[in-house]
């Protein structure tokens, strides 16, 4: 069996793996994308199906030959709901207030036209000096940028969705309930005396809680997409996630009292019969899938809070990219024991550190719901 010291060096090393990649990945998405999407100096021209004005917008760009000449991408907003979440996210950003909003719309850098007469008005000039941003000599370029430090604009919204996904997913992943059943898991296969093959079984079973849970909310993020998120459904979300807040409170004060939020106490014993039936790595992925069904109860509230802010806020594209690093930080915990009791962990240790903390980790969970509750409400994401 490997010494204490040596374990705790292995688990640091693991540990500080998947910190590093973690942060990678948020300065690629929250520093690097940007500065592509600003090197591509793309002008956008938001318009509806049928809107007269933006016909006369495309007739006038056509005419003029604009589109072959300038980066134009054309985005129609009224049946394409990527495009329209697109087009509040780039007015969100530079201050325009939804009265203001409509079509046609071109956003030209910082500067928004709207209307026909607005865009067909402006869009030369303004496109050409947009273009030429790049091309100003450094000195020039310098005062033009002190002037500009002078002028007082909008206060941008600051997009915490990432935080919001990652404080959700920390809540998740130190869930009670996902520690326990991968403890069970791991004891019955380690009476076998295979460790190794233990391993092997908790990472496939890691590996099927992120596939089920990945699919489950890629699912609901695409109902929730195509049906349309009003302002009042948004605002549930967010008393939701105070609601959740508080039963988690609930937990820590009272535990054991009223609706626990946990896997339920009937479904246990069924539970821990069908983990204990497995085998194999290949079972343990197999009984992932229905495992993750007796998690649910307990588990799905951040993740439907989050789901809703993805369905209201984000393109499918960013959407499925927070749905990986979601289910990410919730199965890391799995691999980490997993490895820790291939190492030498005793899963018996595990319980105890488990049981010892059930209220402290309630505490956890109700603090960050109640504050993603109050971001929501307030209109922060």
């Amino acid at each position: 069996m490997e010494k204490p010291l040596e374990l705790k060096k292995n688990m640091n090393k693991i540990n500080s793996f998947f910190i590093t990649i973690f942060f990678i990945i948020i300065y690629f998405f929250t520093t690097a994308l940007p500065v592509f999407a600003k090197d591509q100096q793309t002008i956008y021209f938001f318009y509806g199906e049928g809107c007269p004005h933006c016909t006369v917008v495309k007739d006038f760009l056509k005419a003029e030959n604009l589109l072959e000449k300038y980066p134009i991408e054309s985005r129609e907003i009224y049946s394409n709901r990527e495009n329209a979440v697109l087009f509040n996210v780039l007015l969100d950003n530079l201050g325009i207030p939804v009265s203001d909003r409509g079509v046609p719309t071109m956003v030209i850098g910082d500067k928004v036209f709207v209307g026909d007469k607005q865009i067909i008005d402006n869009f030369v000039s303004e496109a050409d000096a947009f273009l030429q941003q790049e091309k100003i000599a450094p000195e020039e370029k310098q005062e033009i940028e002190e002037q500009a430090n002078k002028i007082v604009l909008p206060e941008k919204k600051q997009d915490l969705t990432l935080l919001a996904v990652i404080s959700a997913s920390i809540i998740d992943a130190i869930n009670p309930c996902a520690f326990a059943v991968l403890i069970i898991l791991m004891t019955a296969i380690l009476l076998g005396g295979d460790k190794k093959k233990a391993l092997k079984t908790g990472l496939s079973f890691a590996a099927s809680i992120f596939i089920s849970y990945f699919l489950m909310g890629l699912g609901l993020y695409k109902v929730l997409e195509l049906g349309g998120l009003s302002t009042l459904f948004y605002k549930i979300i967010g008393w939701l996630a105070i609601l959740l807040g508080i039963l988690n409170f609930k937990d820590y004060f009272w535990y054991g009292k009223g609706f626990l939020m946990e896997v339920p106490v009937s479904w246990r014993p069924s539970m821990k019969k069908l983990i204990k039936s497995v085998t194999s790595p290949l079972g343990a992925f197999g009984t992932g899938f229905i495992v993750s069904l007796f998690l649910l109860p307990c588990t799905s509230g951040p993740y439907i809070v989050i789901l809703g802010m993805l369905a209201k806020k984000t393109i499918e594209v960013k959407a499925i990219f927070y749905l990986v690093i979601y289910n990410l930080i919730f199965v890391s915990p799995m691999v980490l024991i997993s490895y820790a009791i291939f190492k030498g962990f005793n899963p018996n240790k595990a319980e105890e550190i488990r049981q010892k903390n059930l209220r402290n980790l309630h505490l956890i969970a109700g603090l960050i719901m109640l504050a993603m509750g109050i971001v929501v409400l307030r209109g922060w994401i």
